[in-house]
């Protein structure tokens, strides 16, 4: 579990009255967005899992954690991070899809499969900095049919906040009234442009974040 206090809208743990080192210069859609643990071993061994070793039912221990948060309260829909058609394709699968899911089923709340889609391939994001992760997602979702909607995206891993804040704008455009976030992980590194460095390090865990 994540210690408080955390930031109110990137849901990062805080440390004194130092503004907050992920969202302090996000100028446009600020959360609240929510993470259950951070990616220590035995998280990023159930990221892997459920992504790439196609154990999809471990989906349904990581919604446990997540499903405890209060991120759901109110919502009226979930909505999976949409993959790349050719990347599902090549997966089988939408992890993220798959956590809806188990999360839906114990919050209550439905899920939203084809409200949005990615509407182009982008590149891996495990090498890039933050500024290079905005300029490969823009404009890369498109939402529909959310007139109205609180919805929570649900995603594996935050790293930045990037992919969360894109479909987050595809979702407003589609007339939702309200978007969060939610995640089951959290990187634990570095993340300013200035130590781009860091993220070369630790192959393991760059792969996990594809």
């Amino acid at each position: 579990r994540l210690p408080d206090p955390k930031c109110d809208r990137c849901g990062q743990p805080r440390e004194g009255d130092d503004p907050c080192r992920i969202c302090a210069t996000w100028s446009q859609w600020a959360g609240p967005i929510a993470s259950a643990v951070w990616l220590d071993p035995l998280a990023r061994r159930a990221v892997h899992l459920l992504k790439y070793e196609g154990w999809r039912r471990v989906a349904e221990s990581m919604a446990i954690p997540m499903s405890r948060l209060t991120i759901f309260e109110g919502a009226t829909g979930l909505v999976p991070v949409p993959l790349s058609r050719a990347r599902q394709g090549r997966r089988g699968y939408n992890q993220s899809a798959h956590l809806a899911g188990a999360i839906g089923q114990r919050v209550a709340v439905p899920v939203f499969t084809d409200r949005v889609v990615r509407t182009r391939s982008t590149a891996t994001q495990t090498r890039l900095t933050p500024e290079e992760r905005r300029a490969n997602l823009e404009g890369a979702f498109r939402a529909e049919r959310l007139q109205g909607e609180i919805v929570v995206l649900v995603d594996d891993v935050f790293t930045t906040g990037a992919t969360l804040r894109a479909s987050a704008t595809a979702c407003l455009a589609a007339g939702a009234v309200e978007v969060r976030g939610v995640t089951f992980a959290r990187a634990e590194r570095p993340l300013d442009a200035s130590v781009a460095s860091f993220i070369h390090h630790e192959t393991d865990t760059a792969e996990i974040l594809a």
